[in-house]
């Protein structure tokens, strides 16, 4: 039929930089492949299920936007199918298309007109429908830059200054100039030496011979003669930034040796898929003891999430999070809240989230997804994509906006601090809540015996894990008891305990003090115990060591068993009677976080630089210490002492109101921003800092509106009272040499139908009973546990 709206609602194709979400639901993961499909808005290009559930409609009503796309999916017999290309060894990974796939059904709806469908061919209508079906989707575009890596140009490729030019002989492209290596070939690209790499993942081989030229001659940039590509791409790796980078003028400094880029074929794999391919392969057991695949689990709870390529690191931690009582109680509700841009709204993600995970609605077996070649009958889930969530919680952040595989300990604190800060209506909690509790510092004079207490409130621990290297020796006698050979070369490690870890974590240790009882600098003892305990620890198990400034994971197996265990010793004691408080200083000086210091210390930065950087960058990440380390290196005033007296801020008493200002356009109250500046002394980015680790702070002035009496006391969060039996959760474990390559996987105990309550791995889209889950407890990255009720 004809339709009025259509002309009065004046569509336009998407644009490029719009998302087009005509795969899934933005309130929930029914898509194009139910029977129903997805209805497209063909104002704004939201994507609403068509079917019960019908978010489309409720899209409508709020936006009353009249016209949308019906998109349904099915998927064609096998018999039907064109041949799939051939898959080929580039980042572009080959399948069979959509068109071999499916048949693809498409309608035109009008709502003003009471759901009926509208003749497509009306005024710009087929411009419209063509721009919906051709444009990139977030899913699509998530994957297609899932295998890319994000390179620059530096200022090493930027000004490379080559010498007296010569044609290089065939022969000379052939070895290594320092020895027989005929592969993984590096070419300087200032001086036309010819070195082989570093040894490569997958047996590829190689003498650092290329890095040994550039630490004698400090020629920076070089190319590996066999990623060469007659298009103009290779590997151009700069040995200054250590990095690979790109080379905007690659073709002419390659002419300028006498090599025609045209002329070239790659005959070797690039650093990326090299990196890809072993990402891929660190496997977790998927099988049983006897060798059999393991069943596949469906059901409530029991929902995979889709690899977009890196993004395994999210999928560990949402399993985790949405496995715990508090996150399926906070988000896995009936009712979604009204919102123009669901897929700009956390709380909206965060509840499509729980409904797919949780409901069981998505857990069922897909014929496409077979558990291996060999076993073709055991067919796994397809897995719900997360492309929204990540893109939505990515927004901004150097690190989580990319493809790149990520920290998921990191992950975790980023999801908490977004969390803390975002809307919870009604009488909604803010689920972090049970995670957060009250640690006490207690530091005591060591000249006058004095004590000062402090009390941060956190929502997550970090400990030390001890490495205790096995001798050589007792190595020897391993491998002749039966060892395993491919340990041989291994660094081994001595077992410990987690109550080892949390005993070093809440040890007495000596620091320097300036006393302003005693007035001079002085020792003191210091000490972290547990003022409170939350519901749910969440621990990270800090397995790594610094190996010339990278971090180096190492196999610690820490043991941690199934039966609760007691916190009680690690909870801090009443403070006795008759010991005497240090006075307050007129202005508390600045005390840099000892384990982060120790971390600085550790990479080779002297205590007074690591102190500095802590000042600077608020006292709380590691990272921007480094970063800010690394960016201030040639400070003529860098190991200076200087004093670490809080910043003033020039407003005086009342901070300045245009930093309030900038706090308040970053969601913070003016209660909230007024108390970070006072409490930083007006420096904005440690404000922000600050509140983000007090995200319970509601400020000096006032709390939702009411007053606040100064001398009543704070509650804090979690519960002090003994006993506090704790069990594990969950974990999420890693494999590969660092946190940032590998791959992540997580194992809850769950309750199984007919299985009672068991260890489940969730690897990606694929869910199964654990079958090692015993190892897997010893070397995993982040610990929950949950306490005993």
């Amino acid at each position: 039929m004809n339709c009025q709206h259509v002309s009065a609602s004046r569509l336009t194709p998407p644009r490029a930089s719009q998302a087009v979400h005509r795969e899934d639901c933005t309130q929930c993961f029914d898509g194009i492949d139910d029977p129903e499909g997805l209805n497209v808005c063909l104002s704004c290009f939201n994507g609403g299920c068509a079917g019960e559930r019908n978010h489309a409609l409720l899209h409508h009503k709020l936006s009353q936007h009249p016209l949308t796309l019906n998109i349904r999916r099915t998927k064609k017999p096998r018999a039907e199918r064109a041949e799939p290309p051939k898959k080929i060894s580039k980042l572009v990974i080959e399948a069979e298309s959509e068109n071999d796939k499916y048949d693809t059904h498409t309608a035109v709806i009008c709502y003003m007109c009471g759901g009926k469908e509208v003749e497509r061919t009306v005024g710009n209508l087929p411009e419209v429908i063509d721009g919906v079906m051709k444009a990139m989707t977030f899913a699509r575009q998530t994957e297609v830059q899932a295998w890319e890596q994000e390179m620059t140009p530096c200022e090493h490729t930027l000004c490379l200054q080559q010498e007296v030019p010569r044609k290089l002989e065939s022969q000379n492209l052939a070895t290594c100039s320092a020895c027989d290596l005929q592969e993984n070939l590096w070419l300087c690209l200032q001086c036309g030496n010819l070195g082989c790499g570093r040894a490569q993942f997958g047996g590829v081989g190689g003498s650092s011979h290329g890095l040994a030229h550039f630490d004698a001659t400090h020629h920076p940039v070089s190319v590996k003669l066999g990623s060469i590509t007659p298009e103009g791409t290779a590997d151009v790796y700069c040995y200054a930034c250590d990095d690979e980078k790109t080379d905007t003028e690659l073709a002419a400094h390659l002419a300028y040796w006498g090599i025609n880029i045209a002329e070239r074929e790659k005959t070797e794999k690039s650093l990326t898929e090299m990196q890809i391919e072993q990402n891929m392969r660190w496997e977790f057991s998927m099988t049983s003891e006897d060798g059999k695949e393991l069943e596949p689990l469906m059901g409530k709870g029991l929902t995979g999430l889709k690899n977009l390529g890196n993004s395994c690191y999210l999928a560990s931690i949402l399993q985790c999070l949405f496995a715990l009582p508090v996150f399926e109680k906070r988000y896995n509700l009936p009712d979604l809240p009204e919102s123009l841009a669901p897929a700009d709204d956390l709380e909206t993600q965060l509840r499509k989230l729980a409904d797919g995970l949780l409901s069981g609605r998505y857990s069922r077996p897909d014929p496409d997804v077979a558990a291996s070649e060999y076993s073709p009958e055991i067919q796994h889930q397809r897995g719900l994509a997360p492309a929204m969530f990540k893109a939505l919680i990515g927004k901004g952040h150097e690190e989580f906006s990319t493809m790149r595989q990520q920290d998921a300990f990191e992950l975790l604190l980023h999801l908490f601090k977004l969390i803390s800060r975002s809307h919870h209506p009604g009488d909604l909690e803010d689920p972090v809540s049970e995670f957060r509790f009250a640690l006490e510092q207690r530091l005591q004079c060591m000249g006058c015996g004095k004590v000062r207490y402090r009390t941060d409130i956190q929502d997550n621990m970090s400990v030390p894990v001890p490495a205790k290297r096995i001798p050589t020796e007792s190595l020897d006698v391993k491998m002749r008891e039966g060892g395993n050979e491919k340990d041989k070369n291994k660094d081994v490690f001595e077992p410990v305990t987690i109550k080892e870890c949390l005993d070093i974590f809440t040890a007495v240790e000596i620091v320097g003090f300036n006393c302003p009882s005693c007035g001079k600098n002085a020792k003191a003892t210091k000490r972290h115990a547990f003022k409170t305990l939350p519901e749910v620890l969440a621990v990270n198990a800090r397995r790594f060591e610094y190996i010339n400034w990278v971090p180096t994971k190492l196999d610690v197996p820490v043991a941690v068993g199934d039966e609760p265990f007691l916190l009680d010793d690690y909870l801090a004691k009443p403070h006795s009677a008759d010991e005497e408080l240090l006075p307050e200083d007129e202005e508390p000086g600045f005390q840099a976080d000892e384990g982060i210091v120790g971390q600085l210390e550790a990479m080779g930065f002297p205590r007074m630089r690591a102190e500095k950087a802590l000042y600077h960058t608020g006292n709380k990440d590691s990272e921007a210490a480094m970063n800010w380390l690394f960016a201030h290196m040639d400070d003529p005033d860098i190991d200076a002492q200087m004093s670490f007296a809080p910043k003033k801020d020039s407003a005086g008493t009342e901070p300045d109101e245009e930093k309030v200002s900038m706090l308040g356009a970053m969601g913070f109250t003016a209660s909230q921003a007024k108390k970070a500046l006072k409490e930083t002394g007006g420096d904005v980015e440690r404000a922000v800092e600050w509140l983000f680790s007090h995200p319970d702070d509601m400020g000096d002035d006032e709390v939702m509106g009411e007053s606040v009496d100064p001398c009543a006391p704070k509650k804090e969060p979690g519960r002090g009272e003994k006993p506090a039996p704790f069990e594990l959760h969950s974990i999420v474990c890693h494999k590969g040499g660092s946190i940032h390559a590998g791959h992540y996987v997580a194992f809850i105990r769950k309750d199984v139908e007919g299985e009672g309550k068991v260890w489940v791995l969730f690897n990606d889209e694929k869910v199964v009973k654990a079958s090692d889950v015993g190892e897997m407890k010893k070397f995993a990255y982040v610990y929950f546990f949950k306490r005993c009720n």
